[in-house]
C-alpha cells in the first residue's frame, strides 16, 4: 500500500470511528438511581405483595409510555413454591424493529426477595427486603436504555427488553425455584425471536466488581469476550477477565430452557446481598453508569455495524 493509499484508509478508520462516537447516546446514571429509589419507595416486590402489584402497575404504564413496536405483558398464575397459594407473575417485553431478525434482548428481574435470609441477625431472616440492588438496579439500567431508545432510533437491529418476575423466589441449595418467570416465559417467547441475551443483575454496588460468570462463558464466550473487550476499551477495568460462579441466575434459566445464547452481568461480592440493608443508601450511580455505558456503547455500536 503505497502513502497516499495509507492516508486514504486512515481517514475511513478514522470517519468511522467519529461516526460512531457521535452515534452513541449518554447513559444517565443519576436518573438510574432515581428509578433504584422510586421502586423501593413501593416497598419490598415479592410476588403477591402490595409493592409487587404497585410497581407491576408502574411499570407497565412507564413502558407503554415509550414509541416501541409492542409491548407484550405476560401474566402466568403458578404455584407458590413454599406456601400453598397460587400466585400472579408479570413479565414484560418491551420490542423494537420487529421487522429485523438480527435481534439482542437485554433482561433484569424486577422481583425482589421475599425473605432476608443472609441477614446477619436471624430474627430478620423471614422478612423481605427491598432489593435495591438485587432486583431494583438491573430494572432501572432496563428504564433508561428504554428512554435512550425512545429517543435515539436504532435502524440496523432489533432490541428486545424483557423485565422478568419470579426470579428470585428459590431457598438455599434449591435452584428449580429460582428464575421461575424465566422458565414461564421460555414457554412463550415470541417470534423474531432474539439471537443471544444480555442480563444485568446486582450492578449497583458502591464498589462494583464484575468478573466473568462461569455459565456465561460456557454459553456464550463470544458475547462475554465481547463485552468485557468494549468495557476494558472504554476504560472500565472493573469488567475483570477472571472467572467467577458460576450462578443460577435468568441467563442460565433462558439458555437451559429456550436454547438461547446468554450471558451475565453481575457484581458477586455486594455486602448487602439477600439482607434488609440492600438499600439504596447501600447503593451508587458508579456501577449504574459503568454498566449502563458499556450496554449503550454495544448496542449502538451493532446498529452502526450492520448497516
Amino acid at each position: 500500500m503505497n502513502q497516499k493509499a495509507q492516508i486514504n484508509f486512515l481517514v475511513i478508520i478514522l470517519f468511522q470511528s467519529v461516526l460512531v462516537c457521535q452515534s452513541i447516546p449518554f447513559f444517565d446514571a443519576n436518573k438510574a438511581y432515581e428509578y433504584i429509589v422510586k421502586q423501593c419507595e413501593m416497598g419490598p416486590r415479592y410476588p403477591s405483595s402490595i409493592g409487587h402489584q404497585n410497581f407491576s402497575k408502574y411499570l407497565k404504564d412507564f413502558l407503554s409510555s415509550k414509541k416501541a413496536d409492542t409491548l407484550i405483558v405476560y401474566d402466568h398464575l403458578v404455584d407458590h413454591p413454599y406456601l400453598d397459594k397460587d400466585i400472579t407473575l408479570y413479565n414484560f417485553l418491551l420490542r423494537y424493529n420487529l421487522n429485523l431478525s438480527n435481534r439482542i434482548m437485554l433482561m433484569a428481574h424486577w422481583d425482589t426477595r421475599e425473605i432476608a435470609d443472609k441477614d446477619p441477625n436471624p430474627e430478620n431472616h423471614n422478612k423481605p427486603i427491598l432489593g435495591a440492588n438485587d432486583g431494583a438496579s438491573g430494572t432501572a439500567v432496563l428504564m433508561v436504555l428504554a428512554e435512550i431508545i425512545e429517543n435515539n432510533t436504532l435502524d440496523n437491529i432489533g432490541i428486545d427488553l424483557l423485565f422478568i418476575d419470579g426470579e428470585d423466589m428459590g431457598r438455599s441449595g434449591d435452584t428449580e425455584n429460582y428464575c421461575i418467570g424465566t422458565t414461564a416465559f421460555c414457554e412463550v417467547i415470541p417470534d423474531p425471536i432474539p439471537n443471544y441475551a444480555i442480563c444485568i443483575d446486582m450492578v449497583a454496588d458502591k464498589n462494583p466488581i464484575f468478573p466473568i460468570e462461569y455459565f456465561s462463558y460456557i454459553q456464550a464466550p463470544f458475547i462475554v469476550n465481547e463485552i468485557w473487550s468494549l468495557a476494558n476499551e472504554l476504560g472500565y477495568d472493573e469488567f475483570q477477565k477472571i472467572f467467577q460462579g458460576p450462578i443460577y441466575d435468568d441467563h442460565r434459566a433462558l439458555f437451559l430452557h429456550s436454547g438461547i445464547p446468554a450471558i451475565d452481568i453481575i457484581d458477586f461480592d455486594y455486602p448487602y446481598w439477600h439482607t434488609l440493608d440492600d438499600i439504596p443508601e447501600n447503593c451508587s450511580d458508579k456501577g449504574l453508569k459503568i454498566v449502563g455505558d458499556v450496554l449503550c456503547e454495544y448496542i449502538y455500536r451493532k446498529d452502526y455495524e450492520n448497516k
